[in-house]
């Protein structure tokens, strides 16, 4: 189906996080049918150590290096006017790897995984074009401005503003605009008015997330609660600290025993310092996520901040745990009751006791939610749409411009034409 060139804002491998597990199974579906060039940024040295996992897939590979952002990554997006996540991933050697395969290769799509890789497109492409959004970060910006105060809420009223612009005129110069669920699809379109707008949904490797499996055992007594995450993302922080301060002591008074671990890389000092507190572990980077999993009597996802659909929370239904969830959390999951959803520290609470005094109940409730995911999460059956996209052809390249920079670049059509379709 000729060559795909797939553009990434992180290296898809290993695929040890959320982004870069759905970044990782879309290569390997893609690689199926494609001649495929992957170019990706990376921001963790362990990762560069891992490039040749990505040989298998990717005919050639460019990993370009990108520093954390710094204040002058801010004091640059207010001087441009830009997004400040878009400045962010902003790179001459990333533009100049694309330019330089769009020109040696025969390069039928190109495939953006993350709006924020959008800039990278040339003005009025000739390829197809696929936006991958995953979520609508418009959404997830505005969200924390309705919450926040001060001069960090006006920052986040101006990146979600200055996003959703961004993602309307990526929209209008891609041929396909996926999305993690069918919910955040919606909203995009209402929020944008935008066509060609489509559900992607995650899967699961139920394969690996198998608890029939041998696992290490990770050691203590009493019954375990398990949240995993990358532990510097702030919804995952405001998670645990939430759930520390408003749930977990009244477990502690049910259950003395009661541990509640936090397993992800990466966790902040306020993470950190949640360790100090009685029964509860925070383990950084861990060699196997399922250790934990298999160990734990619940998972608790109790995320007041979420987009999309939580690999978190399918890993623990593949695991035959029994997962509470909050609402947020719970969204876009098709999980027939196999979830127990809980809203509000009191219901959250009520949930997590009445598993862990019905032990049979949650071994149950986790059955249940493996056979759900089975049965509808594998990554095959949910990547499947993807090649009815890649098959379709691609609208005509002079009713659509391009995206250089954050701006539109109309083709034939003036802008306003452009703004009007």
């Amino acid at each position: 189906m000729g060559d795909l060139l797939f553009l990434a804002h992180r290296m898809p491998f290993p695929p040890d996080r959320g982004d870069k597990i759905r970044a990782y199974h879309l290569l390997r579906h893609l690689a199926r049918n494609h001649r495929l060039h992957l170019v990706a940024f990376a921001d963790d040295p362990d990762d560069l150590r891992h490039q040749d996992g990505l040989a298998a897939y990717a005919a050639t590979r460019t990993i370009v290096w990108r520093d954390a952002p710094t204040v002058w990554t801010g004091a640059r997006a207010l001087l441009q006017r830009r997004p400040v996540s878009l400045v962010a991933f902003a790179d001459p050697a990333a533009r100049r790897a694309m330019d330089a395969l769009l020109a040696a290769e025969p390069i039928e799509t190109i495939f953006l995984f993350s709006s924020q890789m959008a800039q990278y497109l040339p003005p009025a492409p000739r390829q197809r074009v696929i936006m991958d959004f995953v979520d609508m970060d418009s959404a997830k910006f505005a969200a924390y401005a309705e919450g926040g105060r001060g001069p960090m809420a006006w920052v986040h009223r101006r990146e979600a503003s200055l996003l959703l612009a961004h993602e309307r005129r990526v929209a209008g110069a891609a041929d396909a605009s996926l999305f993690v669920s069918e919910a955040e699809a919606a909203l995009f379109r209402a929020r944008t008015n935008a066509s060609h707008v489509y559900a992607i949904e995650n899967g699961i490797d139920t394969v690996f997330y198998d608890p029939a499996s041998r696992f290490e055992p990770t050691g203590g007594a009493g019954p375990l609660l398990v949240f995993t995450g990358q532990m510097d993302y702030r919804p995952n922080v405001e998670a645990v600290t939430w759930f520390a301060d408003k749930v977990f002591p009244r477990v502690r008074l049910a259950h003395s025993a009661a541990r509640f671990a936090i397993v992800g890389r990466a966790p902040t000092q306020a993470v950190q310092a949640l360790a100090e507190r009685p029964g509860i572990l925070v383990t950084g980077t861990v060699p196997d996520v399922r250790d934990w999993l298999a160990a734990a009597a619940l998972v608790v996802a109790p995320l007041q901040l979420a987009r999309g659909i939580q690999n978190k929370v399918l890993e623990g239904m593949a695991m035959a745990r029994a997962v509470v969830a909050s609402p947020a959390a719970a969204e876009g999951i098709d999980h027939a009751g196999t979830l127990c959803v809980a809203e509000g520290a009191d219901a959250f609470g009520d949930a997590v006791l009445r598993l862990l005094d019905a032990p049979d109940t949650a071994t149950a409730l986790g059955a249940a939610a493996r056979a759900r995911v089975i049965a509808r999460y594998s990554w095959d059956a949910r990547l499947a749409p993807l090649d009815a996209l890649l098959e379709a052809p691609a609208r005509q390249r002079h009713q659509r411009g391009g995206v250089r920079g954050d701006r539109l670049v109309p083709g034939r059509y003036d802008a306003d034409h452009e703004r009007r379709r």
